[in-house]
C-alpha cells in the first residue's frame, strides 16, 4: 500500500492497493469489480486472443466487434487488462514480477490450475509473505468434489436450493439468478477486505478459499439450521409469503417475520378473531395451517381493483408489500434513480453505457466505477510491463514470442 493513501483521508478506501485479477466470467470479476470501485488498482490477466469468454456474450455494445458484451463491461469497469499466455514458459517470470508489486491475488480457476502454472498460494506467498491470495471455486480447494467443474446452475442443483425452490411442484426448475456466483464474489470481497485489515495490523498475509456451494448453502435462512438439529424440510411454497394476481399484475406481501405483523394484519383485514383462533394464534400454528390462512388472505386481496391500491392500503397499516416489477420497470424506478444504482461509464464503441453500481453507499454517497472496462484484450499490457521496468526491446521480444499480446 502506498504511503500517500494512508495519509490522505480523502482517498478511496482501497487506494494504494494493487490487485492481480486472474479471474473470469462472474464470481471472481464481481469481487474484483467491487475492489476496483473502492479504489484498488486492479490488473486483469486475460488470455491472448479470446480474453475473458464473457466478452463474447450479450448484449454486444459495439456492432463492429464481438468482444464487447454488456456483461463484460459491467463486471470489469475500472480495471486494466494485460494479456499473458500463462501456459508459456516465460509467463511465470512476468507473473512473479507483477506479484512483487501487488497486495492481492484473486483467481477462480479449477483447483490445481494455478499450481501447474507455478502461481499457487504456496509459491506466491513464499515470494510475498504478506500477500492476500484468494481462490474462488465451485466446491472449495479440498474435498472429494474439489476438481469438479462448477456453474451457478449446477451449484443450485447440488446445494439443495433447486429442491427447495420447486416447493410442492413435482419437477425442479432452472433458477434465473446466478446466485452462487454473486454470493461467492461478495464473500470473497468481504474476506479480502478483512485480510487486508489484518495485514495492516500484523503484516501477515492470508490464503482465502471461497466455495460457491458453501456460499449458497449459507444463504438459506431456515432449512439447514432446522434439519441439522432434527427438524424436517418443508417442501412447499414459502410459508408467510404471498404472491397474488390483481388486475393483470401481481402483488407480493409478507405476512410473517416481525413480531407485530400478525396483529396488524388481522385488524387490517377486519378479522380480529383470527388472532386467538387456535389455528393461527402462534407462529408455529400459522405455519402448520398456512394453506387455510392463505385462502383467507387471497380472498381479502381479491377485493382490490389494482396492485397499487392494495400496496397503498397494506403499507399504510405497516404490512410489507410491493408490486412485482419487470426488469424494464426496475431500471426506470425512482428509488434506484435516487440511489444512483445505474451509473454511466465511457465505452469506446458506444460512447457511454450504463452499468450496475456497488450495492452500498460510502459516507452517504454512491460509489461510482473508477473508469471504463478494458476495450481490447491486453489493452494495458505495454503500460503495465513498462511500470514493472521492462524496456521496449524486452516487451517486443515477449510479444514476438507470443508470451503477451499488445493490440494494435
Amino acid at each position: 500500500m502506498t504511503q500517500s493513501a494512508v495519509n490522505n483521508p480523502d482517498e478511496p478506501m482501497l487506494a494504494g492497493i494493487t490487485v492481480l485479477d486472474f479471474t473470469r466470467v462472474l464470481a471472481g470479476p464481481y469481487a474484483t469489480r467491487m475492489l476496483a470501485d473502492l479504489g484498488a488498482h486492479v490488473i486483469k490477466i486475460e488470455r491472448p486472443g479470446e480474453g475473458d469468454e464473457i466478452r463474447h456474450t450479450v448484449l454486444q455494445l459495439d456492432p463492429a466487434r464481438t468482444d464487447q458484451s454488456s456483461y463484460f463491461a459491467r463486471l470489469n469497469a475500472g480495471k486494466e487488462s494485460i494479456a499473458i499466455d500463462l501456459a508459456h514458459a516465460q509467463a511465470r517470470e512476468i507473473a512473479l514480477d507483477l506479484v512483487r508489486n501487488a497486495d492481492v491475488v484473486v483467481e477462480n480457476f479449477s483447483p490445481g490450475v494455478m499450481a501447474r502454472y507455478g502461481l499457487d498460494d504456496a509459491a506466491l506467498r513464499a515470494l510475498r509473505p504478506d500477500l492476500v491470495y484468494c481462490s474462488i471455486s465451485g466446491f472449495g480447494q479440498t474435498g472429494p468434489l474439489a476438481s469438479m467443474q462448477a456453474y451457478a446452475h449446477l451449484i443450485n442443483a447440488i446445494s439443495g436450493m433447486m429442491d427447495l425452490d420447486r416447493g410442492s411442484e413435482a419437477q425442479p426448475r432452472v433458477a434465473y439468478l446466478q446466485a452462487a456466483d454473486v454470493l461467492a464474489g461478495a464473500h470473497a470481497f468481504g474476506a479480502i477486505c478483512a485480510a487486508l485489515v489484518r495485514r495492516g495490523r500484523s503484516g501477515r498475509g492470508a490464503y482465502l478459499d471461497v466455495s460457491m456451494l458453501e456460499c449458497l448453502v449459507a444463504a438459506d435462512d431456515l432449512t439447514y439450521g432446522a434439519i441439522l438439529n432434527g427438524g424436517k424440510v418443508q417442501r412447499e411454497p414459502r410459508i408467510g409469503m404471498v404472491v397474488h394476481p390483481i388486475g393483470g399484475r401481481y402483488l407480493a406481501m409478507q405476512s410473517a417475520g416481525a413480531p407485530h405483523l400478525w396483529s396488524r394484519l388481522v385488524n387490517l383485514i377486519g378479522r380480529p378473531e383470527l388472532e386467538t383462533d387456535p389455528r393461527f394464534s402462534t407462529p408455529m400454528a400459522r405455519r402448520a395451517n398456512w394453506h387455510d390462512l392463505l385462502k383467507i388472505l387471497r380472498a381479502w386481496l381479491s377485493g382490490f381493483d389494482s396492485v397499487e391500491q392494495a400496496v397503498k392500503t397494506l403499507s399504510a397499516a405497516r404490512i410489507p408489500a410491493v408490486p412485482m416489477l419487470s426488469p424494464e420497470e426496475v431500471i426506470d424506478h425512482p428509488q434506484l434513480a435516487a440511489r444512483s444504482a445505474f451509473p454511466e461509464i465511457e465505452h469506446r464503441g458506444r460512447g457511454r453505457i450504463r452499468v450496475t453500481a456497488l450495492p452500498f453507499h460510502v459516507d452517504h454517497a454512491p460509489v461510482a466505477p473508477g473508469g471504463p472496462a478494458p476495450y481490447r484484450v491486453g489493452e494495458h499490457t505495454q503500460q503495465v510491463l513498462q511500470g514493472l521496468g521492462y524496456d521496449a526491446e524486452r516487451i517486443r521480444a515477449l510479444q514476438a514470442e507470443r508470451v503477451v499480446e499488445i493490440p494494435d
